[in-house]
């Protein structure tokens, strides 16, 4: 009786350990990228080898060497931050309207908002290149900053509808029923309750600003060359371990966005229905 009940727990425990065995090869595969190259930057090398024998700061040096590297970080930042900003003015009256509208409507709009979500970037590039260029804009810095405002749009719609409607309208029913007007409502009222929602939305918008190669890589010229372009232009001319170094800072960048995002509204809002 007693080995039928060890046969039976270990029968019930079989799944569990299998799941457990699938959940960490998963984990291992996604993060060991990652980690080698974050290795790899340290390295002392002249050019990607693994394993890494001997370490050294030398490529975060060459870092501070190389200026279109810092340049075009420089220029990369000033992009996220300008196309952020300009989706939250963009995004957030559209949220709003979104999220207080019940008709058929607006779920029609919503959908419509999210769609640069679910478009391949290389077929927005050429979209937008036709459409910018007939309108006589072509390669310059505002082409570049429509196409990144356009795929940073849906973040910030999305986490300022889930912010919205997690809150409710009662505070702002109550603020008018008190006799606030509707300009005092939305300062003292709503924009502190879908603040931590505003700069969610913004963060991730940088986030993938700063990621983005495609649209860069339309609309980039000389001037306007984003980090993601120049460092594949780098890896075309050169092997060596300063493209992992730019790599590890540009993770660590990209480490501090979530957190900070994790830290205001949490993650889970980019999934929850909107």
């Amino acid at each position: 009786m007693s080995e039928t009940r060890v046969l039976r727990q270990v029968e019930r425990r079989i799944p569990q350990a299998l799941l457990l065995g699938y959940v960490l090869v998963f984990f291992v595969f996604l993060l060991a990228p990652i980690f080698f190259v974050v290795l790899v930057s340290f390295s002392d090398a002249a050019f990607i080898t693994f394993p890494v024998t001997d370490f050294s700061l030398r490529w975060y040096y060459r870092l501070l060497e190389y200026t279109p590297l810092l340049a075009s970080l420089w220029f990369s930042l000033k992009l996220a931050a300008a196309s952020a900003i300009l989706a939250a003015i963009l995004g957030v009256p559209a949220a709003l309207a979104l999220a207080r509208s019940t008709s058929r409507v607006a779920d029609v709009v919503s959908t419509f908002l999210l769609a640069p979500l679910s478009i391949p970037m290389i077929l927005l590039g050429v979209a937008l290149l036709y459409y910018l260029s007939a309108m006589g804009l072509g390669l310059s810095f505002i082409s570049l900053l429509i196409a990144h405002t356009v795929v940073s749009i849906p973040y910030v719609v999305r986490t300022v509808v889930a912010v919205y409607r997690s809150v409710g309208r009662d505070y702002e029913e109550s603020a008018a029923i008190l006799g606030a007007s509707n300009r005092q409502i939305f300062t003292y009222i709503t924009l502190p309750l879908i603040g931590s929602g505003i700069f969610s939305g913004m963060l991730f918008a940088i986030l993938i600003s700063l990621d983005n190669l495609s649209l860069s890589l339309f609309f980039g010229s000389a001037q306007t060359n984003t980090l993601p372009v120049v460092m594949l232009s780098y890896l075309q001319n050169q092997f060596d371990p300063a493209i992992a170094a730019i790599g590890s800072v540009q993770m660590a960048i990209a480490f501090v966005v979530l957190l900070m995002i994790e830290r205001t509204v949490g993650l889970e809002y980019m999934s929850s229905p909107s």
